[in-house]
């Protein structure tokens, strides 16, 4: 079995997201006796191409085309790759890029996809993969057929690989595809988000979750983002405090949100819907600060203080 890994970059790195998809694809190749590569597509990727050589051989499209993902270009490239590379497993990040571009490449290889996956087995000769549905309040199994399958990793599932140092850089190699015919009906017009200094919650080891608790978008600020300065941390937030306007969009964390699995997540003021919780359920460590001492979250949390945000996070940044 070949399994192809499409790689997300951000900068001269290899996004988190996309090194989960990594794991899994070892898991899989490993559960089918497969082998790896990996293919990234963007503009002044050589980095980032060097990188991921470290884990499996790489594929570049590079094009200044490509500098920012569209579906219908980044879809139709990628299955082209998939078909020079006479791949049998696509495997991609269960990001936003991911699900828009990887869906369209699925559709061109023939339909079969899995989203989400968490884990993979080999049963009978065949592998299976477990998925999480309505909002991680249920996992199924399922298997796909196909000549090409598609499947995409959810992040929270699977540790970030590293390389392990005994294989060097397997090589990067330039792909032949004729980037002139890809489709290029959408364009990129341009992305609105906050600029911070903080890392994204995404990538943070440390997540400050805030949501309806706070009053104003300058309280949250101030308590949620001065809490995570503090500690070097990612800011979150619940999907109630973004439609308040009281946390930005991009903080969003939950099943309409991102999906984060960092070493420590503290939500504060957060009850803890099943849908927020599809979003975090698997940090290794869950705290919650909530006036509510029934609040859902805290069901879930290893640590939780019972005390009102307005007081409780003054003291504990004095502490800190």
């Amino acid at each position: 079995m070949k399994i192809l890994v499409i790689v997300e970059t951000q900068g001269e790195e290899i996004r988190h997201a996309s090194r989960s998809a990594i794991t899994l694809a070892q898991n899989a190749a490993s559960a089918a006796n497969g082998e790896i590569e990996i293919a990234i597509l963007g503009d002044d990727i050589a980095a980032a191409a060097t990188a991921a050589s470290a884990y499996a051989p790489t594929f570049t499209l590079s094009d200044t085309s490509l500098a920012k993902p569209t579906a219908d270009r980044y879809g139709a490239a990628i299955a082209q790759i998939a078909q020079q590379r006479e791949a049998d497993l696509v495997i991609a990040a269960s990001t936003s890029q991911g699900k828009d571009c990887v869906a369209r490449a699925a559709a061109a290889l023939g339909g079969a996809m899995v989203t989400d996956a968490t884990a993979c087995e080999n049963r009978d000769g065949q592998l299976v993969w477990q998925r999480t549905m309505h909002a991680g309040g249920v996992a199924a199994w399922v298997s796909a057929k196909g000549s090409t399958v598609v499947v995409t990793a959810l992040q929270s599932a699977f540790e970030p690989a590293t390389p392990d140092g005994s294989t060097g850089e397997a090589g990067v190699t330039a792909l032949d595809i004729d980037v002139a015919s890809l489709p290029s009906a959408i364009k990129f017009d341009s992305v609105s988000a906050k600029t911070s200094d903080r890392p994204d919650v995404t990538e943070a080891s440390i997540v400050i979750s805030g949501g309806r608790a706070f009053k104003t978008a300058d309280d949250y600020e101030r308590l949620i983002g001065g809490l995570a300065d503090k500690v070097g941390g990612g800011t979150g937030s619940s999907r109630a405090a973004v439609d308040a306007g009281i946390a930005p969009n991009e903080n969003q964390v939950g099943q309409t949100g991102k999906i984060i699995a960092p070493d420590l997540y503290l939500g504060i003021g957060i009850s803890g819907a099943v849908q927020h919780l599809a979003g975090m359920k698997n940090s290794k460590i869950i705290a919650a600060i909530n006036t509510d001492d029934e609040a859902p979250l805290l069901d879930y949390a290893d640590f939780a203080l019972i005390a009102d945000a307005y007081e409780a996070i003054p003291e504990l940044m004095g502490k800190l």
